[in-house]
């Protein structure tokens, strides 16, 4: 019966024009792989990273989908952190994508893992470390220590939505709307609109989701109303701001969502005159470090993982990274001097192991007499 209904819900011939022929060939022949991998499984649990961005949830929700129609499998999108920030939770209502919050006790419930937009072992995620993973899908760089029965690492890419966009059009299924908004929403935030670390690939899953998008959500989703929090925090990021030479960076102490680091150094490296930002939070018992850069051969990854130092966790591509510093046990006098040395370390890197007086972002400016009540 299951083998009847996997034939009905795929079409005859399968639309792939506006995907690379070479990209089309490999995620055919990836896809008919992962689906023998998963089709013994009775569940699969999709993870993402701890925090997931709009790349890692369409990628997992195009995942639930291809193996929910094309074998049946039950699923299920977990992430083990929060979904703060106010486009991401828009992106989650607005789209009806259903992921929930797991804990270690429910990851080891279930047989089958499925790791999207993250590895095993990299800090980020909330897999236990002897759990076994079925299935890696991922584009950032491939760890020596990445293991699993399925693997599909493509750092070449820009985003992980673009391989899941390849599978799509590859299984032969419809792609409904809401799945084609998402994704790519996926790879436009993950690429900023194709302007960063964007291969051919994600050109073309771009341009082929493009007609099957719905724009009035996607304007939803981008421009969603924001709480003072929001604004609470930028103020403290712009008031905590040094930068030095060609750097800013700042520190927003303790947050109670993790993607507003990211945010924050994303927004950061708008500064004019400016190439690389660094924002610093502490979520819990790990200060989260974001590193952004608009030089397109910056080794960001390679930066980050000298800025936290060789015993904490950290990754990323040329231009984008994040990592994350064990803070378990310090006081809070202990974690602010972590916060510091990781910026102070970031400045080196930047002046090439000599480091100056980074300058405040903003200066007080002197007043001069009658500047206030007298010109009333």
């Amino acid at each position: 019966m299951k083998s009847q209904s996997n034939r009905t819900n795929r079409k005859a011939s399968p639309d792939l024009s506006g995907l690379p022929a070479s990209s089309t060939f490999i995620s055919q022949a990836k896809l008919e792989e992962l689906l023998a991998t998963v089709s013994h499984c009775r569940s699969l649990l999709i993870l993402t990273h701890d925090n997931p961005d709009p790349d890692a949830i369409s990628a997992a929700s195009c995942l639930r989908y291809i193996i929910s129609k094309r074998l049946g499998v039950r699923t299920r999108i977990g992430y083990g952190g929060i979904i703060g920030r106010a486009e991401n939770r828009a992106m989650l209502s607005l789209l009806k994508i259903h992921a929930t919050k797991v804990t270690e006790a429910v990851i080891r419930r279930y047989r089958s893992v499925a790791l999207i937009d993250t590895q095993p072992m990299t800090g980020n995620n909330s897999l236990p470390h002897d759990v076994e993973t079925l299935v890696v899908i991922d584009h950032h760089p491939l760890r020596k220590s990445t293991r699993a029965a399925f693997l599909d690492v493509r750092p070449n890419y820009g985003a992980s939505a673009s391989i899941l966009t390849e599978y799509l059009f590859a299984s032969g299924l419809d792609v409904p709307g809401s799945l084609a908004t998402a994704l790519f929403y996926g790879i436009a935030s993950e690429t900023q609109d194709l302007g960063r670390e964007a291969s051919e690939a994600d050109k073309r899953a771009y341009l082929a989701l493009f007609p099957k998008t719905n724009w009035k959500i996607l304007s939803r989703i981008r421009r969603p109303p924001l709480d003072r929090m929001h604004f609470a925090y930028m103020a403290k990021a712009i008031a905590n701001a040094q930068t030095y030479k060609h750097a800013i960076a700042t520190s927003l102490g303790k947050v109670e969502y993790a993607d507003i680091v990211a945010e924050v150094a994303e927004m950061l490296l708008g500064l004019k005159r400016i190439s690389w930002s660094l924002c610093t939070g502490r979520y819990k018992d790990t200060i989260l470090v974001s590193l952004r850069t608009s030089r397109t051969k910056g080794r960001a990854g390679t930066i980050a993982r000298r800025v936290v130092g060789p015993s904490n966790t950290a990754g990323g591509h040329d231009m984008i990274a994040g990592g994350q510093v064990d803070c378990s046990g310090k006081t809070e006098e202990e974690r602010d001097q972590m916060e510091r040395k990781i910026i102070e370390t970031f400045f080196r890197i930047m002046g090439k192991q000599e480091l100056g007086e980074p300058s405040k972002l903003l200066t007080e400016e002197k007043k001069e007499p009658g500047d206030c009540e007298s010109r009333r």
